[in-house]
């Protein structure tokens, strides 16, 4: 089933607007077809077709409106027209005041445009998120950085998705810890809570080799939270066939799962930071 929630009347507004200008009616219907909204283009003004159009996809059920605004809106959010006998630089300064006013009312509704057409919740309120996306640009870890954006983007369409990117982020972030580590072997079984064993203990996240008691309990709770993402995603996740028991995810929870994940994986990334300058 798919979460859905629906694109808000302001972005619908802005958006009918834009295409208006940007586009024939050809192109419009093409346009709107390509991303997958529904019904046959309504017979109006370009801006009230647009308008009739999308309040369309809003109110129609089994398919995901987010989505196909992303759609709609990828070659505005990415693509700057180039200057020739159609497009001069009054266009492109056009086209870019447009992007900015898309980018800050899907943000004032808690939205997100990323690359490839995709609209997300809550990417950027997110200060987990946004340490971790930091540490990942700082090291270029390509693979890790595809399932960071594979986590955000399925909180709300693909909960078990989003579970199972969460953690693979985890699992990335292990196994090149231990690979980078020459006195460190990797186990013959890579599943999160063999590998974590191995990470965790050589960078110092042992409770009981710590004095403080606050601090004892917040490792411990971290120990105890990466087994349970490990298992969620074992019993829950999309990586895995559905068993006489079946997990209903919901976004929130899919949403605790990421940030859990998130938190601890740029603590992790730190501590191995710290390490490595300890020693320069």
């Amino acid at each position: 089933m798919i979460m859905r929630k629906n694109i808000p009347a302001p972005v619908i507004a802005i958006l009918s607007t834009i295409v208006a200008d940007e586009e024939t009616h050809a192109t419009l219907d093409s346009l709107f077809m390509y991303a997958g909204a529904p019904g046959e283009p309504p017979d109006r003004t370009k801006y009230a077709k647009a308008l009739e159009w999308l309040r369309i996809v809003n109110n129609t059920p089994d398919v995901d409106p987010l989505s196909i605004l992303g759609k709609i809106i990828e070659e505005y959010m990415e693509t700057d027209p180039a200057p020739d006998s159609c497009s001069d630089d009054a266009h492109i300064k056009q086209r870019m005041e447009n992007r900015g006013k898309l980018k800050k009312k899907l943000h004032e509704y808690g939205l997100t445009y990323i690359t490839g057409g995709i609209i997300s919740e809550n990417v950027n309120t997110s200060s987990p998120s946004k340490s971790l996306e930091e540490i990942i640009k700082r090291h270029d870890v390509k693979t890790i950085s595809s399932e960071f954006e594979r986590a955000l983007k399925n909180i709300s369409s693909n909960p078990p998705d989003a579970v199972l990117a969460a953690c693979t982020i985890l699992e990335s972030i292990c196994r090149i810890y231990i690979e980078d580590h020459d006195h460190l072997e990797l186990p013959k079984k890579l599943s999160l809570d063999k590998i974590w064993i191995i990470v965790r203990k050589d960078l110092g996240f042992d409770p009981q080799k710590i004095e403080d008691q606050d601090l004892q309990k917040i490792l411990t709770g971290i120990i105890s939270i990466v087994n349970g993402i490990g298992s969620l995603r074992t019993h829950a996740g999309s990586a895995h066939g559905v068993g006489r028991t079946r997990y209903n995810l919901e976004p929130r929870h899919a949403r605790l799962a990421v940030h859990a994940a998130h938190t601890i994986a740029a603590f992790i990334m730190e501590s191995w930071e710290k390490k490595m300058h300890s020693k320069a």
